[in-house]
């Protein structure tokens, strides 16, 4: 498949897979979605490449879902239509992150809104330069009941996870890191470089022994509620699409 809205690169041991749309914000259109995918069902084939971060180029992480797109195309979709697009888009693309067998890092720098929180949140490990910051201000701008995949309460706690939803306010790359969301934040003109130590030094590590502890440690996760609580979330995310107040901020 050759790719239009996202870059793919092998580095060694790293397969790199960035947003590409950085004249939008690296906003998430369905086309960038879909390579995103592809590109990484590419890296988990690929034998030779033990570790995979996921970025964007430009200023941005990403700006998230292209709303201008979901506008056009999908403003009249019906309530299976939503469900369908938005089930494998949105929830079957993150799971397929988060279940990864390989070691996955977000590097993020400036924005990682919404639908580009989802993606960089269901990394292994985050990254972040000195200006990024987090933000899902979908609640109060968009009627929504926060975006498709709750991973909030899970990366940031509960509370944090309330405020950071109800406020719709940005968390910044020092909060983040306080809060334990992110694992290490540098200097912005230093994160690619610093990306590119942190993936090299993991994938120095036994390939098989890697996976095996991933997967213990998402079976942790799993057994208290994480992939059943996501998925119930989806549910309620969809049902909040045909409330009066959605449906007048859409018109």
């Amino acid at each position: 498949m050759s790719y239009s809205q996202i870059e793919y690169s092998i580095l060694g041991a790293v397969a790199r897979i960035d947003h590409a749309r950085p004249e939008m914000r690296n906003a998430e259109s369905s086309v960038l979605l879909d390579e995103m995918d592809d590109a990484l069902s590419a890296a988990i084939a690929n034998d030779d490449v033990r570790a995979i971060v996921i970025g964007g180029k430009g200023p941005h992480f990403s700006a998230g879902h292209d709303l201008k797109e979901g506008q056009m195309k999908r403003a009249n979709f019906t309530v299976e239509q939503r469900y369908e697009y938005e089930e494998k888009r949105y929830l079957g693309y993150c799971l397929r992150i988060w279940d990864c067998p390989k070691p996955t890092i977000a590097s993020v720098r400036g924005a990682a809104i919404a639908g580009g929180f989802m993606v960089a949140n269901m990394c292994d490990l985050i990254i972040d330069s000195d200006d990024a910051f987090f933000a899902d201000p979908v609640c109060r701008t968009l009627g929504a009941a926060a975006v498709e995949v709750l991973v909030h309460p899970w990366v940031m706690g509960l509370r944090a996870a309330k405020d950071f939803l109800f406020t719709g306010r940005r968390v910044y790359a020092d909060e983040a890191l306080r809060m334990g969301m992110v694992n290490r934040v540098v200097p912005s003109a230093e994160l690619d470089a610093e990306t590119m130590k942190y993936a090299e030094e993991i994938a120095s590590a036994p390939p098989f022994a890697i996976k095996l502890t991933k997967r213990s440690l998402n079976r942790v996760a799993d057994q208290q509620g994480f992939r059943n609580s996501l998925q119930a979330h989806f549910d309620t995310h969809e049902l909040s699409h045909m409330s009066q107040e959605f449906q007048a901020v859409r018109d």
